[in-house]
């Protein structure tokens, strides 16, 4: 009950909390910055109602509960909402109005139920979107407008019933990871033509017509409709001020208004200075004048890590964790250190992590103890209740070979580079000098 008293909480952590309907706080109206909320792995039927009131939201995640559905005013509760992450959950759909969150640059959407209707076919006008998740749901199909995410960077469609894809999955040059593991029935689109590969854009027909006949329903010209082009009102009014305004831009009296208004601003501009300058001058508490550092986590690792089940390595290079390709798992260079992440899912389908750090024989000791510290980072960034389990070269523990079925190997040397400066050691060479007596006129010359 005294949580929204916290009136300058940021980031807020429930998970595993067994937070339900009944010990949620009735109101969150003071929490104005809190603008990362996780709510995962509890017992929640439905979001709360005190949740829709923190309306500065840009992270939320709650994951792993019992949701059936989302509210359908979803873009006026978090109009900011930058990342959100539904999985696990018992969703059949998601509303129209998550079409609407323009700012949304990750979506989560991982083991539920939905199907192709399921899925908004306004999902298309998220132009921020670059990560969409939906494995393990029941999609044959997904709409075209899941494509039309210009900047979609990763999609993730594994273990669905996918029979195809859309043509247009051939636009998304920067489409760096599309999983579609475990699709047995997936026939993939035809690529387009050398020729077509050289045009600027494809011809695809977006009428209400084509639309219908890809979704299976009956078309518009077979009801005996005719489909007339709507006005649209608001592009009018644009219009109108934008006529009146270029006719009082010359006249006299709007430039004696605009000389009155920046005379006003320069004023407020001002006045701001000097309450600025009265503020620097005030002595501070000691406490106050300590800078602490900030340390987010997102520099360092994806958002999504953690999210599907397996197994991600890091190796330490300059002092921060570089994520290294899967071939390359199991091959321990003496001179570096890896950062070793397992994640599993339980039989209550939750998620569970095992965080280990490698350290080799030969590494610096810089790569040692920037793996240890950066392995507890990673445990806060995922809010994990494991501990980070050390793991010495020619030493390791049953459970951290078990990761390896084909054995570890060791490699001589290091594939990195130390964060600290190494010096060279020259060598010096041999010299002969000479030593002969010098007459009193050359002393004084």
């Amino acid at each position: 009950r005294h949580l929204p008293s916290l009136t300058s909480l940021k980031s807020l952590n429930l998970r595993n909390t067994e937070r339900n309907l009944q010990n949620m706080p009735h109101s969150l109206d003071g929490l104005v910055q809190l603008t990362e909320l996780d709510l995962s792995s509890n017992s929640l039927p439905r979001i709360p109602d005190s949740i829709f009131t923190l309306k500065s939201l840009t992270r939320l995640n709650i994951s792993d509960n019992c949701l059936t559905q989302l509210s359908q005013t979803i873009d006026e509760e978090w109009p900011q909402l930058e990342v959100l992450n539904v999985s696990r959950n018992k969703l059949n759909s998601l509303p129209n109005a998550l079409c609407k969150l323009t700012n949304l640059r990750r979506l989560y959407v991982n083991d539920n139920h939905l199907d192709f209707e399921g899925i908004p076919g306004g999902i298309g006008k998220l132009y921020n979107l670059e990560v969409f998740m939906a494995a393990n749901n029941n999609l044959e199909l997904i709409p075209e407008g899941v494509v039309r995410c210009g900047k979609l960077k990763k999609l993730i469609l594994a273990n669905n019933r996918l029979i195809t894809l859309p043509d247009a999955i051939h636009l998304l040059t920067d489409l760096a990871v599309l999983d579609l593991n475990n699709n047995p029935d997936l026939i993939m689109p035809p690529k387009p033509s050398e020729y077509a590969k050289r045009l600027e854009f494809y011809n695809i027909d977006f009428s209400l017509n084509n639309q219908l006949r890809l979704a299976g329903a009956p078309t518009t010209s077979g009801l005996g409709a005719t489909v007339t082009p709507n006005k649209d009102p608001i592009a009018r009014k644009l219009r109108l001020v934008r006529r009146a305004r270029e006719k009082t831009t010359n006249s006299d009296s709007s430039k004696v208004l605009k000389g009155m208004t920046d005379l006003a601003k320069e004023k407020d501009r001002l006045k701001c200075d000097a309450m600025l300058n009265e503020q620097d001058l005030k002595p501070k508490r000691w406490d106050e004048a300590l800078e602490k550092p900030p340390l987010d986590y997102s520099d360092f690792f994806d958002e999504d890590i953690g999210q599907l089940p397996g197994l991600t390595i890091w190796e330490i290079e300059n002092f921060v964790p570089n994520r290294i390709e899967e071939v390359l798992h199991g091959k321990f260079y003496e001179g570096d250190c890896y950062i070793v992440l397992k994640t599993t899912v339980t039989d209550s389908q939750s998620l569970d992590w095992k965080i280990f750090y490698w350290i080799g024989s030969q590494a610096a000791l810089d790569k040692k103890a920037c793996s240890a510290i950066h392995a507890v980072n990673l445990r806060n960034y995922l809010g994990a209740n494991c501990r980070t389990i050390r793991e010495e070269q020619s030493e390791e523990s049953d459970s951290f070979m078990e990761l390896f079925p084909e054995r570890i190997i060791y490699i001589e040397g290091g594939r990195t580079a130390s964060g600290f400066f190494t010096v060279e050691e020259v060598e010096v060479a041999n010299r002969m000098y000479r030593l002969h007596e010098l007459s009193n006129r050359q002393l004084f010359m």
